[in-house]
Formats: C-alpha cells, sequence, structure tokens
C-alpha cells in the first residue's frame, strides 16, 4: 500500500511507522489515522517485523488531532455521526495499538499533544528526546472532557493526571520520566538510534514468548478496570460534546479554543 501521510520502513526486524505531516506538526487528519492504523495491521501480519516503533518526521511527533480538518468536514455532524466517527478512528484505533500482539515503542520528539498524546501513550514504551513535552490541554481549551481515550491515569497516576488536564499545562520529558509515563529520555539527535537500539534488543526475544508476556500484561490492566474505564470515558467524552459550555465554545469561534490552549500549555 502507498502512504501519503505516514512513512513506513523496515529496519531489520523493526517496522518504523511515522507520523508524515511535519508541515503541520504532524496534525492527525482523517487520512493519517486511516493510514496509520493500516501500517500497523500489514507489520502485525508480516512475519519479518518482531517490534513496531511509532515516531514522526520533522520537529514533532504530533499536536493532536487536525482541529482545522475537523471544522472543514465535520463541523456539521449530529450526535450520532460523531459517534460513529470517533469512535472508529480516535477509539477503536488507539486500543488496536494497545493490543497489538508485537512489542510497540513510541519515539517522541517535540509536542506531544492530546490526541498525539493519546497514540504515543498506546504504545508499550515511551522514548522521549529532551525538547519533547506532554500536553492536553482540551478541557481548558474547547470544552470537552480531556481527549477520547483517557489513558491518563494509568500512565501518569491518578493525582498527576487530575492536574494534567484539568490545569491544561506542559508536562516535560523529564516529569513524565519521574512519573513512569516514559521510559527513557535521550538527546534528540540520538533520538531514532537509541529507539532502533532498543527495539533491535526486544526483538531478540522469542517472538511467540513476547506475545504471551504481552498478553499476560494487558490482562493485568484489563483486570484492573483498564478497557472497562477506558469504555466509560469515552462515552462520558461525547457527553461533553452536547453541553452549553460546548456551544458558547463553539459561538466563540475555534480560534479562541485553540489560543486557550496554547495559552495553558505554554506553547
Amino acid at each position: 500500500m502507498a502512504y501519503e501521510t505516514v512513512a513506513v520502513e523496515n529496519r531489520g526486524a523493526v517496522a518504523w511507522i511515522m507520523h508524515d505531516r511535519p508541515q503541520v506538526r504532524n496534525a492527525e487528519s482523517s487520512q493519517l489515522l486511516d493510514e496509520l492504523d493500516a501500517a500497523l495491521a500489514a507489520a502485525v501480519a508480516d512475519n519479518s517485523v518482531c517490534v513496531v516503533v511509532i515516531g514522526a518526521r520533522g520537529d514533532h511527533f504530533s499536536a493532536g488531532h487536525d482541529l482545522k480538518e475537523a471544522q472543514a468536514t465535520r463541523a456539521g455532524f449530529t450526535v450520532e455521526e460523531r459517534y460513529t466517527y470517533e469512535e472508529k478512528r480516535y477509539f477503536e484505533y488507539a486500543l488496536r495499538i494497545w493490543d497489538c500482539p508485537k512489542p510497540t515503542i513510541a519515539s517522541v520528539q517535540g509536542a506531544c499533544v492530546a490526541g498525539g498524546f493519546m497514540v504515543a501513550n498506546m504504545c508499550d514504551m515511551v522514548v522521549a528526546s529532551e525538547d519533547a513535552f506532554f500536553a492536553d490541554p482540551v478541557c481548558r481549551s474547547l470544552a470537552s472532557a480531556a481527549a477520547e481515550v483517557l489513558v491518563h491515569p494509568w500512565v501518569m497516576g491518578l493525582r498527576s493526571a487530575h492536574e494534567f488536564l484539568l490545569t491544561g499545562r506542559r508536562m516535560s520529558a523529564q516529569e513524565a520520566l519521574r512519573l513512569g509515563m516514559v521510559n527513557r529520555v535521550v538527546p534528540r539527535d540520538r533520538l531514532e538510534a537509541e529507539v532502533q537500539e532498543l527495539a533491535a534488543t526486544v526483538a531478540q526475544t522469542y517472538p511467540f514468548a513476547a506475545r504471551l508476556v504481552k498478553r499476560s500484561l494487558k490482562r493485568t490492566a484489563d483486570i484492573q478496570g483498564f478497557r472497562a474505564s477506558l469504555q466509560s470515558h469515552f462515552d462520558t467524552h461525547q457527553l461533553s460534546h452536547v453541553s452549553d459550555e460546548y456551544r458558547h465554545m463553539r459561538e466563540e469561534g475555534l480560534a479562541a479554543g485553540i489560543a486557550r490552549g496554547k495559552e495553558a500549555s505554554g506553547r
């Protein structure tokens, strides 16, 4: 398959799937999400691939969902249409990363915001560059109840998730490392090399054994309520779209909401 918004490269037993819209800070358009999902499925089906890396070309991992596209093509969606669209491209696609039977690593530089935060944190491991930062300002900026997949308390802890989401602030790579959300922080010019080295080491694990231990680790999270928690939040997130607050935000204009988010996260 030919891709236009992601770049795919096999480096030995490691498949790299890269966001490839650097001109718009790798905002995740519908096409990009479709291609990312298709590329992940292809990597899973390829017996020569043992590890999958999700990364990005350019200065930033991802500025999040492509809000300009959303405004242009989905502003008039009914509740039902919005639910169907977001369930497929945001919720189900994210869970396919989580459920990938092969080990996955997120390679993060620059901005990793909202929808990008979701994608990166559904991976098994996260390696960030020293200049990477994480933010999910949509509660403050767009009157939405966080991103569609509330992975936040699972990767940073409940108290940190409260502060992170209710302030909309930016979290540095070093803070994310301290909280356990990130496995490693490395110099920017060493990011790809360090991720490839980690991925190549993981790829030496017996594939079926790796698949089984991943299964057990994910079942541990499910026994603790991970999947049910995410499903519950997805419906709550949809409710926020029909609130008076959300309507007032829309009437005020999307640009004003985005500006509030940038102010909160320090961008």
